[in-house]
């Protein structure tokens, strides 16, 4: 049952891995709220399909800061799982470490991790590993300075989750880290669900479930 539930999660991971690689898609306003004047980190999460055991999510990070880039060796974004869930598979991004996946006899997770800790892949990442807004090793512009290269993104594929609107569960306990910058995360909100639009402007459709955090700056400290 694991083998078939990993195998058909990759499947409809990788149907829509080749989506959003010929798509684009719109911010929605939510995004520019904040409770500083200086703009605030925001991280997205766009559920895009219900697999067997869980869900295939696109993960967004906007940096809406108005004088503050995120410099070298880039940011790192964690949680806590809400329950057992674990990361199938990832594409744009990495964890630093896979935690224990011994209850696993085949098709080992990307991650058993109760508390994950994600980075961009570097620019000379496989072409594989890649989607739009990716793999520029966590190096991010601001949004009011250099748009294009003010977002960064990932697309994951989460099992032993919930598999509804109703029984999915967020993330908790949010952290974004630095270089030499600390931020406070707030609890992450469902809010409306953002659409996209294919690269033929001809179509649009939406996230079937989104949700946001927005990450104050909170003082100087070094990336650990």
């Amino acid at each position: 049952m694991t083998m078939l539930r990993s195998s058909l999660s990759f499947t409809i991971f990788t149907i829509f891995l080749v989506f959003f690689l010929s798509s684009t898609h719109f911010v929605p306003t939510e995004a520019y709220g904040g409770a500083s004047a200086n703009g605030n980190i925001t991280i997205k999460w766009d559920v895009v399909s219900w697999t067997p055991d869980g869900y295939v999510s696109l993960v967004t990070i906007y940096n809406f800061q108005k004088n503050r880039r995120i410099q070298a060796p880039g940011w790192q974004l964690g949680w806590t799982w809400a329950k057992k869930e674990v990361i199938w598979s990832i594409v744009g991004s990495k964890t630093t470490r896979q935690g224990d996946c011994s209850r696993f006899k085949r098709n080992i997770p990307h991650s058993c991790s109760k508390n994950p800790t994600i980075i961009d892949l570097k620019p000379n990442a496989p072409y594989t590993q890649r989607i739009a807004n990716c793999c520029r090793g966590g190096v991010l512009s601001s949004w009011f300075h250099y748009r294009p290269h003010s977002v960064s993104a990932f697309l994951i594929s989460v099992g032993q989750a919930g598999t509804t609107n109703k029984t999915v569960r967020m993330p908790k306990n949010l952290t974004f880290k630095a270089p030499k910058a600390l931020y406070t995360c707030g609890p992450a909100k469902i809010v409306m669900p953002t659409k996209f639009i294919t690269a033929d402007k001809r179509r649009m459709t939406q996230a079937l479930m989104t949700w946001n955090s927005a990450c104050l700056y909170s003082g100087a400290q070094k990336l650990t």
